[in-house]
């Protein structure tokens, strides 16, 4: 192994249109792959009772999530295979066969016959085909987030990778999108029944656009320089290990980077819908409608921070973003919840919940409850009611303000019935909410604010990520760190939140999560990102030292 990347071989510079072709093909892909990755986290309740019917609402949820997490859990994987070929084979053919791959694992989906239909074969395939979206998106961001970073100039490149970001918004939003011209088209009985699956199946459309837009692109420049000069990694994984000063800079990507960005765009968004349209109990169309709003005006936000880092340099917008979600994350979600469900909120605050019995713990993976009282906590749960528990050795019981509930504990389905009618007379609000259109507005800043929070700790990142590791095994060093940040502290923020609220009986709890991941990763990125202006890798640099003057990378 080389010490030190190579002078690249002369080159024609792309031409502006060049650069533009590269960024609208790179983030068209990028957003027709995350729609693909995100129509399953958007439809997840339809899914649950297609692919993992249990009879428990809370449990199928869960299922759903942990298919999610299944998903994200292959990235790093993806990420050391197709990094591996990436660094070897070049950038464009490889991010061809990741769209390719997830287009038809992502079509996959809408094929499957329920489990009424074909039993346990079902959820087991769909967790297959989740693996082969892992692997897809493991090489995927990488793939585009380099090829535009290598494509541009170095003043702007925080500007131009800034798409890249925006773009995996772009396929959140237009998954949401998609959803909700599907249910205008289709009736709701409809679309519950066999509808839903018309989302997944319009990801091979998308795949014939996005391999059409990249078979129109050519091969980086740095790549290209660096496979004239024969100076290509033989082997980039282990390369990307013991490469001189890699290893810490794989430990800061992973929590200073992709771990700071990702808990807040997952909390922001997947986080963020699931709060409205679960414990919030807003209406499923008027809550995607809001996210849908919210996340078009966010991804402005993330351009905007990229090309004030080209500015100021990567280190300071991170900073500020996770200082800014450590202090505000919770404000905003009690400000939600106050806006979307005002009388649960007020219910909840004039009247608690308090459950007390023999055995009272909440199972959430559990069919059926082993005690009394942990049917009550289960059936509290579903109905989105935030408790607490007083340790009593007597009959499981539950008091509302105080007041206790005559409930009949042996008939599962008549106390649930009366929970709900006992807790209604309080005053708590169990049907479909639509928010009046002050609220509505306020509902739309709030995610705006959410959306802030995450391009200020993820518009730079393509930028950053490029500029912190040697170009020859620049796809490996930095797919590694993120996928797995992305993968394990991100994708799994859906069912490890979802889990802490279960469990607490709090709306609120899996936003500590989200809190203590921040937390860590900011003390990382205050430690580790260089400060200063942008400035390009270069062999034993001290991060701190006045920046180099810029050169292609």
């Amino acid at each position: 192994m080389q010490a030190s990347t190579a002078a690249p071989a002369p080159h024609r510079e792309p031409s502006a249109k060049e650069i533009r072709l590269v960024i609208a093909a790179s983030s068209a892909g990028t957003i027709f792959e995350w729609y693909d990755f995100f129509i399953y986290g958007t439809l997840a309740a339809l899914i649950g009772k297609a692919f993992f019917p249990s009879g428990n609402e809370t449990l199928e949820l869960l299922l759903v999530w942990a298919g999610f997490a299944v998903g994200f859990g292959f990235r790093p994987l993806g990420a050391i295979l197709f990094g591996f070929l990436g660094d070897r084979l070049g950038r464009k053919y490889t991010f061809l066969v990741t769209v390719t791959l997830m287009g038809i694992a992502t079509a996959g989906v809408g094929l499957i016959p329920s489990a009424a239909s074909i039993g346990i074969a079902a959820p087991i395939v769909v967790i297959a085909l989740r693996i082969l979206q892992g692997l897809a998106l493991g090489g995927e961001y990488g793939g585009a987030a380099i090829y535009v970073a290598e494509h541009a100039p170095p003043e702007k490149r925080g500007f131009y990778t800034s798409f890249i970001q925006a773009s995996v918004v772009g396929g959140f939003v237009l998954s949401i999108l998609v959803v909700l011209l599907c249910r205008a088209a289709i009736p709701a009985d409809d679309f519950a029944t066999w509808g839903w699956r018309v989302p997944f199946l319009l990801s091979i459309v998308l795949l014939l656009i996005s391999l059409w837009m990249r078979l129109k692109l050519s091969e980086s420049p740095v790549f290209r320089a660096m496979k004239a000069a024969g100076e290509t990694a033989g082997n980039p994984f282990i390369e990307s290990f013991t490469y001189p000063g890699n290893k810490k800079r794989i430990f800061v990507a992973l929590f200073g980077v992709a771990g700071v960005l990702t808990v807040i765009w997952y909390t922001a968004f997947f986080y963020g819908l699931s709060f409205l349209r679960g414990a919030m109990r807003m209406d499923e169309g008027v809550t995607e409608i809001v996210v849908l709003v919210a996340g078009l005006i966010s991804m402005s936000f993330y351009v905007l921070v990229g090309k004030w880092s080209d500015r100021v340099g990567r280190k300071k917008p991170i900073v500020i973003g996770a200082i800014a979600t450590l202090v505000f994350l919770f404000p905003i979600f009690w400000g939600l919840g106050a806006l979307s469900n005002p009388g649960l909120a007020a219910s909840a605050l004039s009247n608690p919940v308090v459950v007390s019995g023999e055995g009272c713990t909440f199972d959430p993976f559990a069919g059926k409850q082993a005690t009394e009282c942990g049917r009550l906590l289960a059936d509290l749960t579903s109905l989105g009611v935030s408790y607490s528990v007083s340790d009593s050795d007597g009959e499981a019981r539950v008091t509302v303000g105080r007041e206790p509930l005559a409930l009949d504990m042996a008939d599962d389905a008549g106390r649930k019935v009366a929970l709900q009618a006992g807790l209604e007379a309080k005053g708590f609000d169990f049907a479909k909410q639509t928010p009046s259109l002050p609220n509505l507005i306020g509902i739309v800043a709030l995610l705006c604010a959410l959306g802030l929070l995450s391009a200020l700790t993820y518009g730079s990142v393509a930028a950053l990520l490029a500029e912190m590791f040697p170009a020859r095994i620049r796809y490996s060093s930095m797919s590694i760190p993120y996928h797995i940040g992305a993968g394990y502290l991100g994708g799994f923020l859906p069912l490890i939140a979802g889990y802490i609220v279960a469990v607490t009986g709090d709306a609120y709890a899996g936003l500590w999560y989200c809190w203590a991941v921040m937390a860590f990763g900011l003390l990382v990125a205050w430690w580790g990102i260089p400060g200063g202006p942008p400035r390009d890798f270069s062999d034993g640099e001290d991060p701190h030292a006045p920046p180099v003057s810029p050169a292609m990378p």
